[in-house]
């Protein structure tokens, strides 16, 4: 019999990545989707990428609905937790994504502890590492054993206070219940890497504004990198291995700045007019005003952060794509697409 592992959030950028690659090894995913006709889509969209694409379903789910949760993970021998709510813009209030992803996963791990699946593989982020830090202590080399403090408002945004609430919520849950599901979370860094198809692009939208000429210079921001088809492959290590149980893994690859991440792609690119003079912080902080889209990296001007990944790749033998390759990739695949002309 092959495994089954029901996989949230396949339609997302790092969800699409995951199924692939848990199809390529043989498993049988059940993929959830907000709403059940994106699946045709989604389904002709993997194809092109995996020849196991008869081994993928469809369920439609939200994360909100406690029920359903418990009928999709019977059977099951793992889930994959990716779905969280993205916003393109900072909510207004902090509920609209706090709420639904602590409930989501406080469903996932009811269901998965009554419906005895093996392991659970919470999908966090490198934020409920790296941010959430007291003024001046925002720069530095951080691991799994730090937290951020949600409560730090100035350190933090709502999306990234959504992501420390549910994963501290997730490992209060598995406490309390030690015979219930095992957990593991993955904490990416910023995800570069091949873009499948025209979606919100989140980390992506680095690339893109870079090569669309929407930039006037470069912000002074940085970014620890990963590979999105990296931090895929780490998903499944955390799934696969025993030791991996009750651990958090960092999975970032190495810091970049805006401006190594330009000169990349003017290497790679020099007939496209990419940005080289440095932006003023001050114009940055107008600039978020006008594109909402900049307001989430704020945090990050003129800081350091860095994680330190080396448990995950000691532990699990992680070795994550070079960051060159995960930027020009993910320049490629936007080129490609038409996302950028």
């Amino acid at each position: 019999m092959k495994e089954r592992v029901l996989l949230t959030g396949v339609s997302g950028f790092l969800g699409s990545h995951t199924a692939i690659q848990l199809l390529e090894k043989g498993y049988v995913v059940i993929g959830t989707l907000r709403d059940i006709k994106q699946s045709d889509d989604v389904r002709e969209m993997m194809a092109g990428h995996t020849d196991n694409i008869g081994n993928l379903s469809f369920a439609e789910a939200q994360l909100s609905e406690e029920k359903v949760w418990f009928e999709l993970s019977k059977g099951m021998d793992y889930i994959q937790h990716i779905a969280s709510p993205f916003p393109t813009k900072l909510p207004k209030n902090d509920d609209e994504l706090v709420i639904p992803a602590r409930n989501g996963v406080l469903n996932l791990l009811k269901a998965a502890s009554a419906n005895k699946v093996k392991r659970v593989v919470l999908t966090s982020a490198g934020s409920a590492v790296l941010h959430g830090k007291p003024k001046g202590q925002e720069s530095g080399t951080f691991n799994e054993t730090v937290w951020a403090d949600e409560k730090n408002l100035a350190d933090t945004t709502a999306y990234y206070r959504s992501k420390i609430i549910a994963e501290k919520a997730a490992w209060d849950y598995v406490k309390k219940n030690v015979n219930g599901a095992e957990l593991v979370t993955v904490l990416p860094g910023a995800m570069l890497g091949p873009v499948l198809e025209k979606q919100a692009l989140n980390s992506a939208n680095i690339i893109a504004k870079l090569l669309d000429g929407s930039l006037p210079a470069l912000p002074q921001i940085g970014f620890d990198i990963a590979d999105v088809r990296s931090v895929a492959d780490l998903q499944i290590r955390a799934m696969e291995r025993p030791e991996a149980a009750g651990q958090r893994f960092l999975g970032t690859a190495g810091f970049l700045t805006m401006k190594a991440i330009a000169e990349i792609l003017r290497d790679q690119y020099p007939d496209k007019k990419i940005p080289s003079g440095k932006l003023p912080i001050w114009l940055t902080y107008v600039l978020g005003w006008f594109d909402k889209t900049m307001q989430p990296v704020l945090l990050d001007l003129g800081k350091e952060r860095i994680g330190d990944s080396s448990k995950a790749r000691n532990l699990l033998g992680w070795q994550p794509i070079d960051n060159k390759e995960a930027v020009i990739s993910c320049a490629e695949s936007l080129l490609h697409l038409g996302i950028v002309k």
